[in-house]
């Protein structure tokens, strides 16, 4: 029985590339096509612009200014004077450089508004993690907790936190515990909506078959999975805790001593509102500006970090 002859046409170089995946030279993932969005956005660069001034004014506020905000610097010939040479904001009641006091303030609000966002992430991110991933009678007990602690107004209760700390003992660290110590709920609710989309994974189900005990898969797999709407929450959350330090000492139990706030700064200067309004109004102003900046800093990385909202656009 004769074979069939088989004729094979030999390959041509333009042949071979016809079923060739093209792959884009262009790197892509998350965070690249998150920064590719932000940076065509003039808000983004708004944002960013003021509040990268308001940290560098809080680390080197000597930069800004050579005039001290309080002690002898301060003179009661000056009390509530307009702005002259080396003064552009004028002066306080007390006769301080009301330009000087702002750029100081910065330092008190930026520290205590990164403790407090520190501590409140921390906690919030380790009680949202372990409820989410570990479940059943671990995520019934600390979702409890979360309740309990979310129920409770955190500026309410970092007043009275505050209340029955003696003025001495008031620092940045234990108003930022007081702060932070009651706003991580919030955190924590949204971690753990995370981790229970990421963990259902199939890269978590093969690390998990493959040997890697559970918590070192939440660590290595999930959390850094799960880790941009915290990076995101976070950044608003700088701007409210700015806010609770200026509403804290705006009530007479922030810092106590000689420690200049804007909140305090601005309690104040309501006394003289009516003879001298703008030692209330630049206070008001800078910490309006630098809350603004970060929580607009916040919600333009969600839009970018958001598919959906980057396609209806």
């Amino acid at each position: 029985m004769s074979r069939n002859a088989h004729f094979v046409a030999p390959a041509q170089a333009a042949d071979l590339v016809v079923d060739q995946v093209r792959v884009s030279a262009k790197r892509s993932n998350l965070w690249l096509d998150a920064w590719r969005d932000m940076r065509r956005r003039p808000m983004f660069w708004i944002a960013a612009a003021v509040a990268l001034l308001t940290v560098v004014m809080a680390a080197f506020p000597y930069l800004f200014t050579n005039v001290a905000p309080s002690g002898g610097a301060c003179q009661l010939m000056n009390s509530n004077g307009g702005p002259e040479a080396g003064h552009p904001l004028g002066y306080t009641r007390q006769g301080c450089d009301v330009w000087s006091r702002i750029v100081f303030g910065a330092r008190t609000s930026v520290v205590v508004g990164l403790l407090a966002t520190l501590i409140g992430t921390v906690i919030g991110l380790v009680m949202g993690s372990l409820a989410g991933f570990y479940g059943g009678w671990v995520d019934s007990v600390l979702s409890r907790v979360g309740d309990i602690f979310f129920t409770i107004p955190y500026i309410i209760a970092a007043i009275v936190v505050m209340t029955v700390i003696p003025q001495q003992d008031r620092t940045m660290l234990t108003l930022a515990f007081a702060i932070g110590g009651f706003s991580w709920a919030s955190i924590a609710r949204i971690v753990r909506a995370e981790v229970l989309r990421v963990k259902q994974s199939d890269f978590v189900t093969a690390s998990l078959a493959l040997g890697m005990s559970r918590f070192k898969t939440l660590l290595v797999h999930v959390l850094p999975n799960s880790i941009a709407p915290l990076i995101v929450v976070a950044t608003i959350g700088l701007g409210n805790n700015m806010v609770a330090e200026s509403v804290l000492s705006f009530l007479g139990v922030g810092l106590g001593g000689d420690t200049v706030s804007w909140g305090a700064d601005i309690s104040q200067a309501q006394t003289t509102i009516r003879t001298s309004p703008m030692a209330l109004v630049w206070p008001s102003t800078a910490l309006t500006l630098a809350v603004l900046s970060f929580i607009m800093l916040g919600e333009t990385m969600r839009d970018a970090l958001d598919p959906k909202a980057r396609a209806e656009r």
